[in-house]
C-alpha cells in the first residue's frame, strides 16, 4: 500500500505555489495557451529535456540556466508555437520572454524556466506574449493548477493533473503535477511537457538524481508513434516550504519521496499514452523474467511501440504473432522456447508455442471471441515472460487508430 494519498490541488497542492493560465491569443482559437507556475521563495530545480540534436530554444535556455543555477522561481509556458527551428531570434524571444516576466514578477530573470509546445518553425507572437504577460501575472492564483494545466494543451482531449501527500518528519508534504502529450510521443524523452512541484527540503544533487529516475521509470516508458520531440521538457521545483528537515540521502525520508516521485510521474505517464492521438484504449505492458530491469524495460517499450501491435489491439485482434515478433527484436537475448504471453487473463503463448486459440473447433473460437471483447476495454494489460530472471519493467502505450493518420495529416493544414 502506498504511503500516501491523492489530493486536490495539482502544481498548486504544495505550500507556496500559485499558478494561471490565460488565453493570450497565441493559438488561432480562443483556447487558454499561456501558462504560469510560481513559487513564492526561491525553489531548488531539476530538468530532463529531450535528446533530439534539434531542440527549442527553451531548452537550451532551461539546460543553460539549470547549469548556472540549480535553482527557480517560475515556470512560463507557452502553447501554439514550438519556437523550435527558428534560429537567433527564437533564442532572443526566450531571452526577451524571461526578461519579460522577470519585470512583471519583479525577479531576476535567471530564475525564471521557459517551455513551449505547438507548431515546430513557428516563433512566438512576441507582441501577443508581451502584452498578456501582466494579465499573466495578474492572473496567479494558490488555485491556479487546472487553468495552468488547460493552457499547456495541444493536441490533448484531456489535461492531466495529479497531487500526493506524505507524511515526513511529522508534518504533511506535498507534491503536484501537470502535463501535457498525446502525439510525437516516444522514449529519450517523450515528447511532452510536464512539470512538478514540491513543497520539501531536497538538496540540488539529490533532487535531480531523484527526478532523472523518476522519469526513467515513467516519461520514458511511454510510446505512442515512436517520434520523439523538440520541446521534450519535465521540470520539477521543491521549495521547502513543507517545513521539513532537509532531505540529503535515498535513506528513509528520501526513499519515500523518491517512491512518491515516481508514483506521481506514472500516473502522468499513463494519462498520456491514454489521451494518444486518435487512442481508444491504454495499452500497459509488464514484462517479467529478463536478465535485468533495463532489460526487461527496452523489451516492454519494443512491444509497446510497435505499430503492428497497436493495430491489432484498435481491431480488436489478440494477435500472439505480433506480441512474440516485437519481443524477438528488441535487441534483449532470451531463448524462444522460454516465451510466455498473456492478454489480460487469456493465455496465449507458453514455453515459446501457441495454445489451441483459433477459428478451429467452438471452444477455440469462443476463446478468440473473449479475447477480442476484452480488447475493447479501456485499459489492455499484455503480459510477456522471457526466461527466470529477476528484471522486471513496464512501458505503456496506446492502440493505433484511423483517426491518429487523420490528426497528423491535417496537422499544419
Amino acid at each position: 500500500m502506498a504511503d500516501w494519498q491523492v489530493i486536490e490541488g495539482g502544481v498548486t497542492a504544495p505550500r507556496g505555489y500559485q499558478g494561471a493560465g490565460i488565453a493570450a491569443g497565441l493559438k488561432p482559437s480562443q483556447e487558454l495557451d499561456l501558462a504560469l507556475i510560481f513559487s513564492e521563495t526561491e525553489a531548488i530545480a531539476a530538468g530532463v529535456f529531450t535528446t533530439s540534436k534539434v531542440r527549442a530554444a527553451c531548452v537550451d535556455y532551461c539546460r543553460q540556466r539549470l547549469q548556472a543555477k540549480r535553482s527557480a522561481r517560475a515556470i512560463l509556458c507557452n502553447a501554439g508555437q514550438a519556437n523550435a527551428a527558428t534560429g537567433e531570434q527564437g533564442w532572443q524571444d526566450a531571452l526577451s520572454s524571461a526578461q519579460l516576466l522577470g519585470n512583471s514578477l519583479n525577479i531576476p530573470p535567471d530564475t525564471i524556466l521557459l517551455a513551449s509546445t505547438g507548431v515546430i518553425g513557428k516563433s512566438i507572437p512576441m507582441d501577443r506574449l508581451g502584452k498578456a504577460i501582466p494579465q499573466l501575472t495578474g492572473a496567479l492564483t494558490p488555485d491556479g493548477s487546472d487553468a495552468a494545466a488547460k493552457a499547456i494543451l495541444t493536441t490533448d482531449l484531456v489535461p492531466k493533473s495529479i497531487a500526493l501527500e506524505t507524511i515526513i518528519d511529522n508534518r504533511p508534504v506535498r507534491m503536484g503535477g501537470i502535463a501535457k502529450g498525446s502525439g510525437m510521443i516516444h522514449p529519450n524523452m517523450a515528447t511532452m511537457l510536464a512539470f512538478i512541484t514540491c513543497d520539501a527540503a531536497v538538496s540540488t544533487s539529490l533532487w535531480q538524481e531523484m527526478l532523472t529516475e523518476a522519469v526513467g521509470h515513467s516519461f520514458n516508458q511511454v510510446t505512442i508513434d515512436g517520434d520523439t520531440s523538440t520541446n521534450d521538457t519535465v521540470i520539477a521545483l521543491a521549495n521547502g516550504q513543507s517545513r521539513t528537515k532537509a532531505i540529503t540521502t535515498l535513506e528513509k525520508d528520501g526513499e519515500k519521496l523518491a517512491a512518491m516521485l515516481v508514483s506521481l510521474c506514472q500516473y502522468l505517464a499513463k494519462a498520456i499514452a491514454r489521451d494518444g492521438e486518435g487512442a481508444t484504449c491504454l495499452i500497459e505492458v509488464q514484462v517479467s523474467g529478463a536478465p535485468d530491469q533495463k532489460a526487461a524495460r527496452q523489451v516492454a517499450r519494443t512491444i509497446a511501440g510497435s505499430s503492428l501491435v497497436k493495430a491489432a489491439i484498435f481491431g480488436r485482434d489478440p494477435n500472439w504473432g505480433r506480441i512474440a515478433a516485437a519481443a524477438g527484436r528488441a535487441g534483449v537475448p532470451f531463448h524462444q522456447d522460454q516465451l510466455r504471453i498473456q492478454l489480460g487473463d487469456f493465455l496465449l503463448m507458453e514455453n515459446g508455442q501457441p495454445l489451441p486459440f483459433g477459428r478451429e473447433g467452438a471452444s477455440n473460437y469462443l476463446k478468440l471471441a473473449a479475447a477480442g471483447a476484452y480488447l475493447q476495454e479501456d485499459t489492455v494489460l499484455i503480459s510477456v515472460c522471457i526466461g527466470n530472471g529477476a528484471g522486471t519493467g513496464v512501458a505503456w502505450g496506446c492502440d493505433l487508430s484511423y483517426d491518429y493518420v487523420k490528426i497528423n495529416a491535417e496537422y499544419t493544414t
